[in-house]
């Protein structure tokens, strides 16, 4: 049996309560991590399956879902738009980060100069910055892009 003599025994006995009950809790988390399987997804497998973008996005715009559930934390999509095509300004609630596997891409952040993305460049969205952007006509824009938080896509109405 522990018996506190004073103050600072006991202050100190409430952080080592505190450091205990926080290694107890990483330590679940990284279980939880251990239990997740890996994957492998061919970004070009033709049983993909593409759904819908926001009613706002243009026609023919579809979306893939690499890993994760759309709802929730930590997801990878696929975001495709046909050529010749532009999409409206609009923002999301996570940061986004985007690596474009075909075709060319313009995008225009909120205050920023357009940037042209070619197959295989990277580039980095901040959260809740609007932008809009366009798909050049050297084939069919297919742009990966890594969510931190939920999916989400909200339009800038003007």
């Amino acid at each position: 049996m522990i018996v506190f003599k004073n103050e600072r025994s006991q202050v100190f006995s409430a952080m080592l309560v505190l450091i205990f009950t926080a290694q107890f809790s990483w330590a679940q988390d990284q279980m939880k991590n251990i239990s997740e399987q890996a994957s492998v997804v061919k970004t070009d497998n033709s049983s993909l399956k593409w759904g819908p973008c926001p009613e706002f996005m243009p026609e023919g715009c579809q979306i893939a879902v690499l890993h994760g559930d759309p709802a929730k934390n930590n997801l990878d999509i696929l975001f495709k738009l046909e050529p010749n095509s532009d999409f409206p300004e609009h923002w999301h609630n996570s940061a986004e980060r985007m690596v474009l596997l075909s075709g060319e891409l313009t995008v225009t952040y909120q205050g920023e100069e357009t940037k042209t993305l070619k197959k295989g460049d990277y580039a980095y969205g901040p959260a809740k910055k609007p932008h809009s952007g366009r798909c050049g006509d050297s084939g069919p824009c297919v742009l990966f892009i890594g969510f931190e938080m939920p999916l989400d896509a909200f339009a800038v109405n003007k």
